[in-house]
């Protein structure tokens, strides 16, 4: 008989029953170094398919493939102990066929050992989800601004700023949640909308540019430590000045190097020390 530990690491039950009990925290992360970090303060880790954009310097989302996605999601799974781990799957894995969203679910849990698959939809992935969700692959839906649809939607913009747009969006939200999500990323839409949309639901939804009372909050993370190149996004808020540290700390470290300061016989081996 095989034995089985408690895992220490929050799960998707417990994430989904945060609801009107606490605010989910919530950052995406990529590499091993930031997610070890991370994990002592936050409940969840998004691997986000904006690692295409902080990662790789690509202009959107769309060109990240399947495999990156799984390295990356590896990566922070091994580098974590106590983060509930999703992992987006990016652009032309999950449109096709809820089979073809099941094997490729399937392919990024397997090869990272996260703990949740994320993707772009509403109303029209519902079956998608209550597919996968059937079969063991839980899922964290997203609606509203969706960075994957941006050439359908004309751009980054805000979204539901119009009575029907917002409806549209709603019942997004609901078809979602009837199809088994266990949460909901609302991104950059109308405030009054992704309110109405918390207080309807009975999972949590997690806000990027949508609304305080959402049930949770979700930011990329180079955003809030001022390691992006561009202007942060109007939802975000620098909280640390990352690139500054790392700066200061290469100027010293050229300087040393150029003057000849380092490394000195004490960073040196086989010498003996007298």
């Amino acid at each position: 008989m095989s034995v089985h530990t408690t895992a220490k690491r929050i799960t998707v039950p417990q994430l989904r029953a945060y609801k009107n009990q606490k605010k989910i925290v919530s950052l995406t992360s990529y590499t091993a170094p930031f997610a070890r970090v991370l994990d002592e303060y936050l409940d969840m880790i998004l691997i986000g398919d904006s690692t295409a954009m902080v990662g790789y310097n690509m202009e959107n989302t769309l060109a990240i493939t399947l495999e990156q996605m799984a390295a990356h999601a590896r990566a922070v799974v091994r580098s974590t102990q106590n983060v509930c781990v999703v992992v987006d799957m990016p652009f032309g894995s999950y449109q096709e066929s809820p089979e073809q969203a099941f094997r490729n679910a399937a392919f990024l849990l397997k090869e990272s050992g996260a703990d949740a698959v994320k993707y772009e939809g509403g109303t029209p992935l519902a079956a998608t989800t209550r597919f996968l969700v059937d079969r063991g692959i839980p899922v964290l839906a997203h609606i509203g601004l969706m960075p994957q649809y941006l050439n359908t939607m004309g751009g980054f913009k805000a979204q539901g700023m119009s009575d029907e747009a917002a409806e549209i969006i709603y019942q997004d939200a609901l078809s979602q949640e009837q199809a088994g999500a266990f949460a909901v990323v609302i991104e950059g839409t109308a405030e009054p909308l992704a309110r109405r949309i918390t207080q309807a639901l009975s999972i949590p939804t997690i806000g990027i540019g949508a609304s305080p009372e959402c049930d949770g909050q979700i930011l990329v993370a180079e955003d809030i430590f001022n390691l992006t190149p561009n202007r942060i996004p109007k939802f975000a808020r620098q909280f640390s000045d990352v690139q500054a540290a790392i700066r200061e700390g290469v100027a010293a470290y050229a300087t040393e190097v150029r003057e000849g300061t380092f490394p000195t016989l004490d960073h040196c081996f086989g010498v003996k020390k007298k």
